[in-house]
């Protein structure tokens, strides 16, 4: 099952929503700002992406610069940060069995559907 992490404010997961409409293809939409990710999600994403935390992390929101920049902060700690505080996860993220895309750009959607 293919599932899109999706914020629909986002302009970049707008259109990745619409690659995945457009491919024919069975997709599962998660509203993560609604539907708030627990740690275990959020660690089995960040596998399947192959990155580290760090990486996942948007770090011009203004929490993150208000409240975790220039800290050292372990990878459990970022991976916190960013369950209490989703707008902090970059986004899309589309998830295809075992393998995970970040959406920016969308076209990289493609590459796992």
């Amino acid at each position: 099952m293919i599932t899109i992490y999706h914020n629909p404010r986002c302009r970049k997961s707008r259109e990745g929503l619409e690659i995945l409409e457009s491919s024919g293809k069975n997709f599962e939409i998660v509203k993560y700002l609604d539907e708030h990710l627990n740690e275990d999600t959020l660690k089995a994403i960040i596998k399947k992406l192959g990155i580290a935390p760090i990486d996942l992390v948007r770090k011009n929101e203004a929490i993150w610069k208000s409240d975790y920049k220039g800290k050292d902060l372990s990878d459990s700690h970022i991976i916190k940060a960013m369950v209490n505080h989703p707008k902090l996860i970059e986004r899309p993220i589309v998830v295809n069995n075992n393998k995970a895309v970040v959406g920016r750009p969308p076209e990289n959607i493609k590459n796992i559907i």
